[in-house]
């Protein structure tokens, strides 16, 4: 009775494999846990305030909640590859998923800034092997000629979670604490693993490749030193700066890392990135806009969050639901590119993409401690656009060319190179943001002449609303004007060191341009058969 009812429930799941609308449910599924993924790296956006608040820590270090997932994301993404060849895509892609599950639990239980920031390293595990195998998932079921489409959809699952993850984040975190942000992703989670064990189909490689440990190694030193340097070169804790022994230290060991890495990967048969792949002229070229985007793009993703509940005084709520257009706009955009990207040369919409996300964060380079809501809103709205014309185009574009057995290989190098750039973009722009906080604060503290009429006026006055105000009298009133006033002092060159940083990102976008000329368009409309097992 068992067996039979075994090789029932067998059938059906055959039935449902060899159903003409399979790989619509496997994209759904797919889009569950891609979802889940980059809802928590938006809601955290939005907690960093609270936290640094909790904690008792200020921005250089808050910052390494972001880094330390899209750290160990882009160290994991490249390994997923040969660990899908070895475990099967559905294995590898259900394993991301409890990683990325277990994470989010043990982050909500955190104590202290440290302790989030390792359970954030096992998360950024989980994400790092969600992403490129349920991509590569994706590119498998679906024929060339129907990618564009299939990813745009695809991308709706990312786009709902920039809109959607800041306004849950901020719902919670008023009503909670910052905590409920992580547990939010494990009922999520747990429907994505049951989802993926009933609809997914597995994959055989027949060939497989050895381990790459020495690639492995020499990458994951390359990048976690690098990245401590370019984070830490303007920390209060570093009183020797970019020429500490400490910076020099972790620039030393990342050169050496690099080098090494650079020559394995050349010379071994199967190495964990195979860089050969970006011989092929659109997926170099395409990884190359990648990295840059990354820089700009993830490099200012925390800062508005922080300038909207630091500086202007909005709750977490309230800053959540300024980002809630964003992802709506990407979400109709990303299938409607897709589309397009199928029938017209894709580059058309990647520069139509790149303009508009250029001018989103330029827009910022004028933010002030008076700035309006239309002033915000704006810009976040043609970031939508952009962002929705400009992803799934290019992704179309790189993968096109790449071979089936590669496949596992190109979207995980593709999705890392993101994510390095990012790593490096929020490393980079977070010390950059500091640089500019204290030289702000400089220039802002030589124009307060207080010997000036202007600043006794304003001075006078102050002492007056603190009389009114709280009932101070005396000494205790004059200092308590001279605090109002270095406070002014310090939030107007935070203001103005995080519209720097929107400026420089600016700057950065525009190079995404050099890259792209080189692209080269020719539609491919070979179908792939592609063979599976149940």
């Amino acid at each position: 009775m068992a067996k039979r009812i075994k090789n029932m429930n067998n059938g059906s799941v055959k039935n449902l494999h060899s159903h003409p609308s399979y790989r619509w449910f496997v994209l759904a599924n797919v889009m569950m846990g891609t979802f889940m993924a980059v809802l928590d790296a938006t809601i955290v956006n939005v907690g960093l305030t609270k936290m640094m608040a909790a904690f008792g820590v200020s921005v250089d270090k808050i910052e390494w909640v972001l880094t330390a997932y899209l750290l160990i994301f882009a160290v994991v993404l490249p390994s997923s590859g040969w660990i899908a060849d070895h475990l099967g895509y559905k294995k590898t892609y259900i394993l991301g998923l409890i990683l990325f599950t277990a994470g989010s639990l043990f982050c909500s239980l955190s104590a202290n800034e440290n302790v989030l920031i390792a359970f954030r390293v096992l998360q950024g595990a989980g994400g790092g092997f969600i992403m490129p195998v349920g991509m590569a998932i994706v590119t498998r079921e679906f024929p060339p000629e129907k990618r564009g489409t299939a990813l745009g959809f695809w991308g709706v699952a990312s786009a709902s979670s920039v809109s959607l993850g800041p306004m849950i984040g901020g719902y919670l975190i008023d009503t909670f604490s910052w905590h409920a942000i992580f547990d939010v992703n494990v009922p999520v989670g747990i429907l994505a693993v049951v989802a993926s064990l009933v609809i997914l189909r597995d994959y055989k490689v027949e060939e497989t490749r050895s381990f790459d440990i020495l690639g492995f190694i020499s990458m994951s030193s390359f990048l976690v030193f690098l990245l401590l340097a370019l984070s830490d070169g303007n920390a209060a804790w570093n009183t020797g700066g970019w020429t500490s022994n400490f910076i020099l230290t972790c620039f030393a060991i990342s050169f050496v890392s690099f080098v090494i890495f650079i020559i394995t990967e050349l010379s071994i048969r199967h190495p964990i990135i195979d860089l050969r792949i970006l011989k092929n002229r659109n997926f170099g070229m395409a990884n190359i806009m990648l990295f840059i985007f990354g820089l700009a793009f993830f490099g200012n993703s925390f800062l508005l969050p922080l300038y909207l509940q630091n500086s202007l005084g909005y709750t977490a709520l309230q800053a959540g639901l300024v980002f809630f257009p964003v992802g709506i706009i990407q979400a109709i955009m990303s299938p409607i590119a897709g589309k397009l990207s199928d029938k017209v040369n894709p580059k058309i919409p990647v520069i139509i993409g790149i303009t508009l996300t250029f001018f989103s964060m330029y827009l910022y380079k004028n933010l002030s401690l008076q700035s309006e809501y239309g002033e915000i809103i704006l810009p976040l709205v043609i970031r939508g656009f952009g962002l929705g014309f400009m992803f799934i185009p290019l992704s179309t574009i790189a993968i096109n060319d790449i071979p089936k057995e590669k496949m596992a290989q190109a979207t995980g190098l593709f999705n890392t190179i993101r994510q390095v750039g990012g790593s490096f973009g929020i490393a980079i722009l977070g010390s950059l943001l500091t640089r500019r906080i204290i030289y702000h604060t400089q220039i802002f503290g030589q124009a307060v002449d207080q010997n000036s009429p202007a600043f006794k006026h304003v001075f006078y006055g102050l002492r007056y609303f603190v009389q009114q105000s709280v009932g101070s009298t005396g000494s205790k009133a004059l200092a308590q004007a001279k605090a109002l006033i270095a406070s002014n002092v310090a939030g107007q060159a935070f203001v103005q060191g995080i519209a720097d940083d929107f400026f420089a990102g600016a700057i950065i976008t525009l190079f995404i341009l050099i890259p792209m000329l080189f692209l080269k368009y020719h539609k491919k409309t070979k179908n792939v058969k592609i063979e599976a097992v149940d």
